[in-house]
C-alpha cells in the first residue's frame, strides 16, 4: 500500500512548489499603449492578450505563468482581457500592426513590435532574446 501512496499520492515531507508570481499589470485603457511604447525605450514591454472564455487561451496563459521566471525589472508585463477591453484590444492590433488573435503575446522594444506569437507558439518564444 505504501508503494501506491508514493506513486500516486503526495508525500507529506515533500515541499510544496510555490506558484510563480507573474507581475501582471492590467492593460485597461488605450492611453496606456503610448506609455508602453515610451517605456519600451528603457525596458522591453510584453502584452499578453487573453480570452477569458477560451480554454486554449487559459491553458497557454497558465503554462506561460508557470514558466515565467524573470524579475520585475527585466520586463514590463501587461495582461489584456480582450473581452472586457475590446477597444483596447482593437487599438493594440492597429497600433502594432498585427492581426488580432487570442491568446497572443506582443513584445515591444524601442517603440516597435519586435515579436509576436499566438496559441502554442507563445510558450516557444525565448524571452531571454528580447531583454
Amino acid at each position: 500500500m505504501g508503494l501506491f501512496k508514493n506513486l500516486f499520492g503526495k508525500r507529506k515531507d515533500q515541499p510544496k512548489k510555490e506558484p510563480n508570481k507573474v507581475p501582471w499589470r492590467p492593460l485597461v485603457a488605450v492611453h496606456q499603449l503610448d506609455q508602453i511604447m515610451e517605456d519600451s525605450n528603457h525596458k522591453t514591454q510584453i502584452i499578453f492578450k487573453h480570452s477569458t472564455t477560451c480554454g486554449i487561451s487559459r491553458m497557454v496563459m497558465n503554462t506561460f505563468s508557470a514558466n515565467y521566471n524573470f524579475s520585475e525589472d527585466q520586463f514590463g508585463l501587461y495582461y489584456l482581457d480582450l473581452h472586457s477591453y475590446r477597444e483596447v484590444s482593437n487599438e493594440t492590433s492597429y497600433k502594432f500592426k498585427v492581426m488580432h488573435q487570442s491568446p497572443q503575446l506582443l513584445i515591444i522594444r524601442n517603440g516597435m513590435l519586435v515579436a509576436d506569437a499566438s496559441h502554442g507558439s507563445i510558450n516557444a518564444l525565448d524571452l531571454n532574446t528580447y531583454q
